[in-house]
């Protein structure tokens, strides 16, 4: 049986895009801002993370720059960019479809 903390396959980039939407952040930052959300449910280690934060700065839906972290150490940045916003309602939309439709089963079974 799954733990209420596994993430729904695809669920991790969704949740990526809404963490950077709110401000550009570091890895750390952004992993923490899940969790912090969550109210501390969702934890995402580095091992989905940064493999995710790749593809998603491949997929064009990210952009990265090195700054001065506020523990004044060097860390990757990332923004959303204009086609990460279209995909961050793209994926969202789909979300709330997924949900919808998993509560109705759920609720009727």
């Amino acid at each position: 049986m799954s733990k209420p903390t596994d993430l729904v396959q695809g669920t991790l980039d969704l949740l990526v895009l809404k963490v950077v939407a709110l401000e550009p952040m570091h890895g750390w930052a952004i992993a923490q801002r899940i969790r912090q959300m969550s109210r501390e449910v969702l934890q995402v280690g580095q091992g989905a993370l940064y493999p995710c934060l790749h593809k998603l700065e491949q997929n064009g839906w990210l952009s990265s720059e090195w700054a001065i972290s506020e523990n004044n150490r060097r860390a990757k940045y990332y923004t959303l960019t204009k086609a990460g916003r279209q995909a961050l309602q793209q994926e969202a939309a789909q979300w709330e479809r997924l949900a919808e439709a998993i509560s109705f089963i759920v609720r009727t079974a």
